[in-house]
């Protein structure tokens, strides 16, 4: 399977273990990430608050270079991801703005893209063949996994089974042998684009998905956004001195917990960048 691949810029900075564990799930499984040349930032998270047409834009552009590569696009990061469906959505279904945007652009847009999440194009290749992959069963890890906002809504541009209770990255996870709980907030906001602005009631929102997978007995927390992962990674100390808690949940990218039951070092998957200790999870496979 070849696909074109488009990092984003959370992916070059705070999200490193994102896409270096994505690239080496991806090599695992047979998948050819093409990563599109000369990229630009799809404006996720602050473009659209001051000009949808500048987002949409950004957006198109990037769509154009994969038209020019003949490739379906994935991103793992679930904003950059948001950003090409929304506008790939808006453009194939609005001739006017299309051809608005073309000439913007400079580059003629035809809308032959096919905009997929990362978890879309591991589930192409199929549970099954991950399944068969795993050298290390993840046995006895009860796992809350997360989807946060951007990958089930709105429904009618993502493709998710259920906006509500989906299944499609529980059953990813369940291929490793790990166990998926049932819990409350899988689909809730975590208040990533509050955390400057009214911390606050971030933190409250962040506080509350914690509870929720603690409650579940939980081991760890599995997502798959950049944003939402350094949300709930970052900010546990604090919570705990804020609220009196201990949470110290481990917030680990559904890719790295991929590599690990495949085989794949912890070094290359970048287990110990993150803020909250990650060795409860990766112990499991010695």
């Amino acid at each position: 399977m070849r696909v074109a691949y488009y990092p984003g810029c959370s992916l070059q900075s705070v999200a490193k273990e994102y896409d270096s564990s994505t690239r080496a799930v991806s090599k695992a499984l047979g998948i050819e990430l093409i990563e599109i040349p000369d990229w630009n930032c799809c404006g996720a998270s602050a473009a659209h608050a001051s000009s949808e047409y500048l987002a949409t834009a950004l957006s198109a552009r990037n769509l154009c270079l994969a038209e020019e590569m003949k490739l379906n696009v994935t991103s793992p990061c679930a904003a950059c991801y948001q950003s090409l469906a929304h506008a790939n959505w808006k453009l194939t279904r609005d001739q006017d703005l299309l051809a608005k945007i073309n000439q913007a652009v400079e580059q003629p847009y035809q809308g032959g893209v096919k905009v997929l999440s990362i978890i879309d194009v591991f589930n192409e290749i199929g549970v099954d063949k991950i399944q068969s992959r795993v050298l290390q069963p993840l046995q006895g890890l009860r796992v809350a996994v997360y989807y946060g906002c951007l990958l089930v809504r709105p429904p009618q541009v993502v493709s998710i089974d259920d906006s509500e209770n989906p299944q499609l990255l529980d059953n990813l996870i369940k291929a490793t042998g790990a166990e998926t709980v049932e819990w409350s907030h899988k689909v809730e906001c975590c208040g990533g684009s509050l955390s400057v602005t009214n911390e606050e009631v971030s933190l409250k929102m962040v506080k509350d998905i914690l509870s929720s997978a603690a409650a579940a007995g939980a081991l760890c927390i599995v997502d798959a956004c950049p944003q939402c992962h350094l949300n709930l990674d970052m900010r546990q100390k604090k919570i705990n001195k804020l609220y009196n808690t201990n949470f110290n949940i481990p917030i680990i990218y559904f890719t790295q917990l991929l590599g690990l039951a495949m085989g794949i070092q912890a070094k290359e998957l970048n287990m110990k960048t993150h803020f909250v200790n990650t060795d409860p999870v990766t112990s499991l496979v010695g």
